[in-house]
């Protein structure tokens, strides 16, 4: 069995480095590390508590792929937050789109500008 002891990042694949530092740094206050490597291809990492999300500017595979409307029903990221009204209002006010936890909990998804589904969750 192999023994995993923790999450160490989530990498998401992006089209456009500044639009996508727009809405993650902007909209969802995200730092950004400034210890990311030189890689051959443009990025920025973030940390998150003791994880981090490591946006990649990279050709996407995905791009044929039809994706469900509700980000819960898709690969996604979830963030925990401690309440998901700000985060529906700060959605909205931006003009993002979501919707809401479809369980009925307190949880609110929503897509970066490259269609990366997001999740929010008050959930504890």
């Amino acid at each position: 069995m192999i023994k995993i002891n923790r999450l160490m990042h989530t990498g998401l694949i992006i089209s456009n480095l500044e639009r996508s530092r727009a809405f993650y740094e902007g909209l969802l206050g995200f730092k950004p590390n400034p210890g990311r490597p030189n890689f051959s291809f443009e990025g920025v990492w973030y940390d998150i508590g003791d994880n981090q999300v490591h946006l990649m500017v990279v050709p996407n595979p995905y791009t044929e792929i039809v994706h469900p409307e509700h980000g819960g029903r898709d690969i996604h990221i979830a963030f925990s937050v401690d309440d998901v009204e700000p985060v529906r209002a700060e959605l909205e006010k931006a003009g993002v789109p979501y919707t809401m936890s479809m369980s009925g909990r307190a949880a609110v998804f929503c897509r970066d500008p490259d269609g990366n589904a997001l999740e929010f969750s008050a959930v504890k």
